[in-house]
Parts: C-alpha cells; structure tokens; sequence
C-alpha cells in the first residue's frame, strides 16, 4: 500500500506546473502570425524593389536616351537629355492636328511614391502596436497566469484529499467513498476552489471593444491603402507605362530663337521596363493580399471554443456551457485569437489537452469531467460529482 501511495505523491507533484523560470513579458508575440507575414510583404516588397530601381539608376547613369541631331556635339547631345529628363513632358498633336503636351513626371516620382506606399502600409502597424498592444500584453499576461495557476489548483485539490485519505482513521475506507471525510467532498460540492476572478474578468471582456475596434480599423486601413495602391498603378499602366518614347522640345529660353535647333526631339526612357515589371510585381502582390485581410477581419465573426472547451476541464470554468458566449465581435475573441498564438506560452494547456482526449477514449466518459476526476482516479480515489 505505501507503494501506490507513494507513486501518487510522485504522480500529483510531477502533474503541477512549475513556475515560469523567465519572464513571459519577452516571449508574448502581439501580431497574429498572419498579421505578421502582411507587415513584412507590404512594408518589404516596395523597399526592396525601390532599392532595386535605385541601384539600376545609380549604375546605369543616364534614364533617358534622347536622338539629337547628327551636327550636335557631345556637349549638346548631354545638353539635350539632361533638359528632356528635367522637363519630362511629351509634345504631340492631337487628331484635328492641334499641339497638345502630356506630362510623364509621374515616372520620375515613382520610385519616391512606392516609398510612400511602405510608409503608408506601416502605419496600421503602428496603430496596433501603440494604441493596443500594450493593453493586449496586460491581458494575456493576466490570463495566461490565471489559467495555469488554475490547473495547479486543481492539483492541489486532488492532493489535499489524498492527504485527507492518508490521515483518517480508516484510510482504505475513504478510498473507496472519500464522501464519507466531510472536508473532501465539501472541497469539491461548495466549490473552494471556483476561480470567479478569471471567468468575470474574460465576460468583461465581453462587453469592451476597444481591442476590436482597433483590430478591425487596422485591417481597414491597411485594405484601403492596398486597394488605393493598385487603383494608382492602374492609373500610371493605363496613361504612361504604355509611352516608352516621348517627343521633348528645347526650344525654350535662349534657344528658342536657335534655327538649326528642331522644335521636336524624339527620346526614349531606358529605365521604362524595370518600372513595368516593378508596378506589375507590387499590384499582383497586392491583389492576393487583398483576401488574406478580408479573412483576418472575418475571424471575429465566430468564437474560437476550441481554446475555453479545453479548459472547461477545470473545475468551475464553465464560460462555454453557461452561455456566457454571445456576439462574437468584442475584446474576449481577439484574447482567443493572440492565445491561441501564444499557446506555446500556456503551459496547462498541453496537459487539459491530453487529459481531455484520455476522457474522450475511457469507456466511462461520465466519471471523467474536470481534471480534478482524472487525477482522483490515477490516485485510486473515488470521483464525487459536484452539484
């Protein structure tokens, strides 16, 4: 007898979690794995073309290759594509012959406006990270502690009615019915342990909205600036990325009144496919992007139970089966979101885990409800249901 009650000593000390040996302020992760891969595409892609499309500008030297005439000199001809390159506007006439001019700047701005693009695509990540990041790190911190000091008091429980078994007078007695000890089951019936703290804490939850109000203006915000980035590349597609070569015209200045020099100068811009295949690579990129943020604003449109059916194993959580779960948009869901990508953080759930998928393959699924009855029976006693 002293064996077995010696294995279930060893047995419930080894089941309780020990204190976390480092703080778990460093490891909490506040961006969704998904939110995550979205900061480093948005942010980087543009940065890392731009730098592209500037180290082709600095090796490459001139961006514009302008015809001059055969009686130019070379000093002339540099004249010429430094004044075309400056200017950047295309001379034409239009069907009824009359002169018309279309400006192509917007192709010399355009590596400077995909740096805005960057910078616009962060700007949602600021907005999570100083308006509710920190209140999210409280939160988690909180109930990740919560939860695990929860399952060592269930633990506990188990072992003071095993100490409570060892001291009566008629130990083999209360093993079978520990009822028969009046501070065991009164342990369990008036529910000493019962956590009110964490359960009203996740339904006040519930009624805040500041988490998801935030969430979901972030995913706005950063849908808006991906709708409004591909709608301006369209733009520059549809009116200039099909004009590689422009007519220019120097005559202005001092050398307007130069007869040898034409009015018309026809050029061609070197750099006009790199931008093409820029523009295209960003605003496909985009494009797929777009339902990635669609789908992460649509998580908090249903509750993710799978977490709280977990820890329903715990004595007196019953947030689930009191239908303490209503509309899903509020604080409560997007904490099960960041907890579910903190699990690696919770070290109990591991444990109500395997205890809850031992329950669902025992023969008799109702003498296992908490972890408490699980524990009880690997210490050979007797489960007493609560009412």
């Amino acid at each position: 007898m002293s064996l077995s009650h010696t294995a279930a000593e060893y047995m419930l000390s080894d089941a309780l979690l020990p204190d976390p040996g480092g703080s778990r302020a460093k490891g909490l992760r506040l961006e969704l794995p998904s939110d995550r891969l979205l900061k480093f595409i948005t942010v980087g892609l543009p940065l890392f073309l731009v730098s592209l499309a500037f180290a082709r500008e600095f090796s490459a030297g001139s961006q514009i290759s302008c015809f001059s005439p055969t009686n130019f000199t070379g000093k002339q001809s540099a004249y010429v594509d430094t004044a075309c390159w400056d200017s950047l506007v295309h001379h034409g006439f239009d069907t009824e012959g009359h002169a018309v001019t279309k400006s192509l700047w917007a192709l010399k701005v355009f590596p400077y406006s995909l740096l805005v693009v960057a910078v616009l695509m962060y700007l949602p990540y600021l907005l999570w990270r100083y308006a509710a990041a920190p209140a999210l790190h409280s939160d988690l911190l909180f109930i990740i502690d919560e939860l695990d000091k929860s399952y060592n008091r269930s633990v506990r429980l188990v072992q003071h009615m095993r100490k409570v078994q060892q001291d009566s007078a008629e130990p083999e007695r209360v093993a079978l019915t520990p009822c028969c000890v009046p501070s065991a089951p009164r342990a369990r019936q008036e529910r000493y342990f019962e956590f009110p703290l964490l359960e009203r804490y996740l339904t006040c939850k519930q009624h805040a909205h500041s988490l998801v109000f935030i969430y979901i203006l972030r995913n706005l915000l950063l849908l808006l600036f991906l709708a409004a980035t591909c709608l301006y590349l369209i733009f520059l597609h549809l009116n200039i990325f099909f004009q590689d070569e422009f007519s220019c015209s120097i005559k202005s200045g001092l050398l307007e009144a130069e007869p040898h020099i034409p009015p018309l100068i026809p050029c061609k811009l070197v750099f006009f496919s790199i931008f093409q295949l820029i523009s295209l690579s960003v605003g496909g990129v985009y494009v797929l992007l777009i339902p990635i943020v669609i789908y992460n604003a649509l998580q908090l449109c249903q509750w993710d139970k799978g977490l709280l059916s977990i820890y329903e194993m715990l004595p007196a959580f019953d947030l689930l089966s009191r239908k303490m779960l209503t509309c899903p948009i509020n604080d409560l869901n997007v904490i099960l979101l960041f907890l579910r990508a903190n699990i690696s953080e919770l070290t109990s759930f591991s444990r109500l885990n395997a205890v809850s998928a031992l329950r669902d393959t025992t023969a008799n699924k109702q003498d296992i409800d908490t972890v408490v009855d699980f524990m009880t029976l690997l210490a050979g006693l007797e489960t007493t249901k609560p009412k």
